[in-house]
């Protein structure tokens, strides 16, 4: 089971400084990620995606990175290089809605990121949970939280693949 996180922040300092911190956590075991984005909202409301590419030992593949694309693309509305849009787009969100990953979490992600905000979203196969919120403590943040079961994550990840090629 992967758990998908999206921690919201005041500031990008304090996102910035946490998606760092979060990336000392992996190369410590703390957590294994499949996927990290740092999501910031400007002041007109338009959002910026950065992530910091091979996050190492991914262990999900091009399959997974994929799918952590398009989840972060559903959550923010921000179309990832390579989505496909139309059916699978669609086939997607009616995936999604039989998952954790439903309106009512979309909607709990779009209120904590909003204008002036910022973001850190991880996809995460293992997790440390006390130590890891133990280190991000510092950095303040309100977490929205959500697991993918195995069966949900290999349908998304089927759904993806099933899509038309571009």
């Amino acid at each position: 089971m992967a758990d998908l996180i999206v921690i919201s922040f005041d500031s990008e300092t304090q996102a910035e400084a946490a998606y760092n911190e979060i990336q000392v956590l992996q190369n410590d075991l703390v957590v294994e990620l499949a996927g990290l984005a740092l999501v910031t909202v400007d002041g007109e409301g338009k959002t910026h995606v950065q992530h910091p590419g091979a996050v190492g030992n991914v262990g999900l593949g091009a399959a997974g990175g994929a799918l952590f694309g398009t989840l972060i693309g559903i959550l923010f509305f921000v179309p990832f290089v390579g989505l496909v849009f139309g059916g699978l787009f669609g086939a997607l969100f009616a995936g999604i809605d039989k998952t954790g990953l439903n309106a009512e979490f979309r909607e709990r992600v779009k209120s904590s990121v909003t204008a002036g905000r910022s973001a850190v979203v991880l996809y995460a196969t293992k997790l440390t949970e006390d130590k890891f919120a133990a280190a991000l403590a510092p950095y303040g943040g309100t977490v929205v939280q959500t697991s993918l079961s195995a069966e949900d994550e290999k349908a998304l990840i089927h759904d993806l693949d099933a899509g038309p090629r571009g």
